[in-house]
């Protein structure tokens, strides 16, 4: 599927007046899952194999390995089992060592509809963030990176962490805006630090409002921090306007995992000598 096919789909959806939900992939089952489950769109990206190999996310972007080369590997393992979903391309736009329009027309023929803008120096802040961008290696680069991406009529769905960031990606020619509210809480790995629930409304709102400033028709999609089950995501779809679905990492992926494998290694665990499985309570029986 390319671009311009995914957009159809997607604003289809939004005119039906249904939720358009994304979510994370790390390995080929989980990508065939999620399409099993009818999301609209897969993103694969080098955090996706560090979270599914029991790692935090954010070791996406330290130097553990080239974040562009690994997405390109991982797309093997993707693309051939993904029949009919859209499945996006995590970019790494500040690489230096990529010649960007040609790597984009690269991943455009491996079969990728679209990109996103990860790993993203959006999650860096502090003096560190502020060096990257004095020594050329800032945000604008994922701009530039979307804006070159969307000429050649890939779909783009970039992060974005403030007002600023919203607008400049809408001019770029984002046609989804993704706000992220940082690394998700929750499971063994999920992070302990982030705003509430009704904080991320309020940050979701601002920048959907800044975007559609520049581009009215940007689908907007909520992601990160406390937005980690349905519920949640269902809370800040129902107090926020514009925003018309959510995109999930680790809570798509992870936080299911964990979650099914441990209560399937509990019920295994449970079953007793004599061939039954101990009810809730019950103490099981050791050979």
């Amino acid at each position: 599927m390319n671009g311009r096919e995914a957009r159809g789909r997607l604003r289809t959806t939004v005119e039906q007046g249904g939720v358009v939900i994304g979510a994370g992939a790390g390995t080929g089952l989980s990508a065939k899952c999620a399409e099993a489950g009818g999301v609209d769109l897969i993103i694969i990206y080098n955090s996706g194999r560090y979270r599914m190999a029991g790692r935090g996310s954010l070791a996406g972007l330290l130097p553990y390995g080239d974040a562009n080369a690994i997405v390109v590997e991982m797309a093997g393992e993707v693309l051939p089992v993904v029949r009919s979903t859209p499945v996006l391309a995590g970019v790494c736009g500040t690489d230096p060592f990529r010649i960007m329009p040609h790597f984009l027309d690269r991943l455009a023929a491996m079969g990728f509809a679209g990109v996103q803008n990860f790993p993203t120096v959006g999650l860096f802040d502090g003096v560190f963030r502020q060096n990257l961008e004095e020594t050329g290696m800032g945000y604008d680069l994922e701009v530039e990176m979307i804006r070159l991406a969307a000429e050649r009529g890939l779909l783009t769905a970039p992060y974005v962490f403030d007002p600023e960031q919203a607008r400049a990606m809408a001019a770029a020619g984002a046609d989804v805006l993704v706000p992220h509210l940082g690394l998700t809480t929750k499971g063994s790995i999920g992070a302990t630090t982030a705003v509430t629930l009704d904080q991320a409304v309020e940050r979701v709102q601002e920048m959907r409002d800044a975007a559609a400033e520049v581009n009215p028709d940007v689908l907007v999609l909520c992601h990160g921090g406390p937005i980690a089950e349905p519920e949640d995501a269902a809370y800040v779809l129902a107090h926020t306007t514009g925003v018309v679905g959510f995109f999930g990492a680790s809570s798509m992926e992870r936080l299911p995992t964990e979650v099914a494998i441990t209560e399937q290694a509990r019920a295994f665990k449970s079953i007793t000598t004599s061939g039954g499985v101990a009810t809730k309570g019950d103490t099981p029986a050791h050979p």
